[in-house]
């Protein structure tokens, strides 16, 4: 049972105020446009191609099928999904206003083994997602340069696994015709290690100063999208939406699943509940009024992509600007090119902030070794994880794939989602009186609601996500038993009071 010791409430909150806790800035503006700038980034920008014409394998076969036109079907079912999981966020977040998100409620709720494995398991949605993002981010600036008449080589733009994964022969040969090192082939994504280490640069900043970046890039976003919406609804053609289900609700299932990368993110306005003022009242607007704006935003832009030109035509790599330089829009093309390669960089600034304060509300539980909790004196952020996640990150995403980490990144966020579902009900049985500043309208089917859909939602991913997901999750317990569990604060303070008993 020792493994399932749940950290009270009291304590979760005491943590807030030590002398590790950091600065409180940021107010329900603020997190909106954090959630905007989580939300909206590679999803729109990239998977949304994949998730409407399907998805292949280097040899030419068919991994999934797409939603086609259903596009916008497969948008509302995983609106739905997150904002039954948003209604659960935002009872836990008002609650617990600390850093940690998704753990720290894990850990108030179902114990310490459950909260090791949702801390681990946002690794996925976070670093690993990041890890997407910075090469979604690389693909729209290479376009951007090819607008402007420089074309890098595709070898310093190029990670090895893209090379070795690509359906596409131009650059599946990149392996035989690149230069070498010892024999190896050198395939790197410089523009993808280069956006990871500015974001980590600014991140270290501060959290006000990053947020102001954020907001300005969030608006820049909205502007390119706008401009997308504008231009398209011009060149709309009623022939492109039929079939408009050519795989049935099939299609629609597995198209979210590949698009809910779209979605991950607007959970990430809670790893900042430790640094925003009033967090009782902002967090809760913050979650739900950011997943709103968002999914209306999304469902536009799915109706307008998939009427301008034929879905088949999206299975690339930046399909908003596909389909406006398919439309005779190459001009508006380099613009909106422009614009996804800001709004990516502020979902990766948004990514990099949540995830060092995942590891961040670990390391002071004792889950992590004691250097990871230091916060800088002057910034009042965790510094040390900061650093290390963009290292790391910037490191996987120079020879990495975007297509292999999307699935592995979604069935991690779906997971957690789901479990932060079931915390609600827990803990309205364990701790009834406790004050909720926001309380989960019909609890019970909410809730139970939420966990299901994000059950069904993690069903349409292949069984490869199911088997890297499960051996990321048997490393995870391995380490959580060789350090974690030996070093838990909450653990060690117990057997302490039982011992002097």
């Amino acid at each position: 049972m020792q493994l399932f010791q749940r950290k009270t409430i009291s304590d979760l909150m005491t943590g807030g105020e030590s002398p590790h806790s950091l600065k409180r800035t940021l107010g329900a503006g603020d997190l909106i446009m954090l959630s905007i700038g989580a939300v909206i980034g590679a999803g729109i920008f990239g998977a949304i191609g994949t998730a409407a014409a399907g998805q292949m394998d280097a040899a030419g076969n068919v991994i999934r099928t797409g939603a086609g036109p259903a596009l916008v079907f497969s948008f509302l079912l995983l609106g739905v999904a997150c904002a039954l999981a948003g209604l659960c966020y935002a009872e836990l977040a008002s609650m617990i206003p600390q850093a940690g998100s998704a753990y720290a409620y894990s850990y108030a709720t179902l114990g310490e083994l459950v909260a090791w494995i949702i801390g681990w398991d946002l690794i996925l949605e976070y670093a690993v997602g990041n890890v997407a993002v910075a090469i979604s981010w690389a693909d729209y600036f290479n376009t951007l340069l090819r607008g402007s008449g420089i074309d890098l080589p595709l070898w310093i733009t190029t990670g090895y696994r893209t090379a070795l994964l690509s359906p596409d022969p131009h650059i599946h040969n990149l392996l035989a015709t690149a230069p070498r090192l010892f024999g190896v082939p050198i395939l790197i994504n410089l523009p993808a290690f280069g956006i990871v280490m500015i974001i980590t640069w600014l991140l270290l900043r501060g959290a006000r100063e990053s947020a102001t970046a954020n907001n300005v890039m969030v608006g820049i976003k909205l502007i390119a999208l706008g401009l997308f919406i504008v231009a398209g609804l011009t060149h709309l053609e009623a022939k492109n939406y039929h079939p408009f289900m050519p795989n049935g609700f099939a299609g629609i299932h597995q198209g979210a699943a590949i698009v809910f990368f779209a979605y991950i993110g607007f959970d990430a306005i809670s790893t900042a509940a430790e640094e925003t003022r009033n967090p009782q009242k902002n967090l809760p607007i913050g979650i739900l009024g950011g997943l709103a704006v968002c999914t209306v935003i999304y469902i536009i832009v799915g109706a307008v992509l998939t009427g301008m030109v034929p879905y088949r035509e999206l299975a690339v790599a930046d399909p908003l600007a596909r389909a406006l330089e398919i439309s005779g829009y190459a001009r508006v093309s380099w613009i909106v090119a422009l614009g996804a390669a800001i709004s990516m960089s502020a979902v990766l600034l948004v990514f990099q902030y949540g995830q060092p304060r995942i590891f961040f509300a670990m390391a002071r539980d004792g889950l992590l070794p004691k250097w990871a909790a230091r916060v800088d004196p002057v910034h009042r952020i965790p510094y040390v994880t900061t650093l290390i996640t963009g290292i790391v990150v910037a490191l996987a995403a120079l020879i990495g794939d975007a297509a292999e980490t999307y699935d592995l990144t979604n069935i991690g966020t779906l997971f957690a989602f789901a479990l932060v579902s079931i915390g609600v009900l827990v803990l309205r049985y364990k701790d009834p009186h406790r004050p909720r500043p926001f309380r989960v309208p019909f609890v019970w089917p909410v809730s139970l609601s939420s966990a299901a859909a994000c059950i069904f939602i993690m069903k349409g991913l292949p069984e490869q996500a199911w088997e890297r997901f499960g051996l990321w999750l048997a490393i995870g317990l391995a380490v959580y038993f060789l350090y974690g569990y030996r070093h838990s604060r909450i653990r060690n303070s117990r057997f302490e009071i039982r011992k002097s008993n």
